[in-house]
């Protein structure tokens, strides 16, 4: 038997929550490993990195909240997997336009500070109320721009990575949802 099937059936044995709590950890995983990155390697992160990194944060509280709350059946998980899903999908979003705005700075448009977008409203207010905490302003404060590649790991960019994260947590939040939909007594 194949290590995948070995894997698939493991998570198939586990309850719905404790599902939800293991998509919760590799978010901020990734997010620790942004930080230290960021450090190790003296990255300025952008406001679009910045954005993506609350995403991650965000997808991980509405996992562990999924995974801690209580109720039972399908309705509820099935609800916080949707949830995942559409957070995962802002993320993928995020990261395929910081990609796009990486290869190809003549079709899109620089993330600006004298013009800010929503996203950049967005993270410019979380960096300011992130001043107040030397440890916040680590993984809040928006220091460089969206088109610059600082750092590359097998040939891909930061942004490609965090699209290849948001990708697998879209498929895993799916199918946790696809799960539920056929599957009958657990709870």
């Amino acid at each position: 038997m194949r290590p995948t099937n070995n894997m698939m059936r493991w998570l198939s044995a586990l309850s719905p929550r404790a599902r939800l709590f293991l998509l919760g950890c590799p978010a901020f995983a990734l997010l620790a490993a942004s930080l230290a990155l960021q450090s190790w390697e003296n990255l300025h992160p952008c406001p679009l990195c910045i954005f993506q990194r609350f995403l991650y944060m965000l997808f991980g509280v509405v996992a562990f909240l999924g995974a801690a709350l209580p109720g039972q059946g399908r309705g509820k998980t099935s609800v916080f997997a949707a949830l995942l899903a559409s957070v995962a999908l802002a993320g993928l979003s995020t990261a395929i336009y910081q990609t796009l705005m990486q290869a190809r700075p003549d079709l899109v448009p620089e993330c600006s500070y004298t013009n800010p977008g929503p996203i950049e409203q967005f993270v410019n207010w979380i960096g300011a109320y992130a001043l107040s905490s030397p440890t916040l302003s680590d993984l809040f404060l928006a220091t460089g721009t969206c088109d610059s590649q600082e750092w590359a790991f097998l040939g891909l960019s930061m942004p490609n990575w965090s699209a290849i994260c948001f990708l697998a947590f879209l498929a895993l939040s799916v199918w946790l949802t696809g799960w539920l939909a056929g599957r009958t007594g657990r709870r």
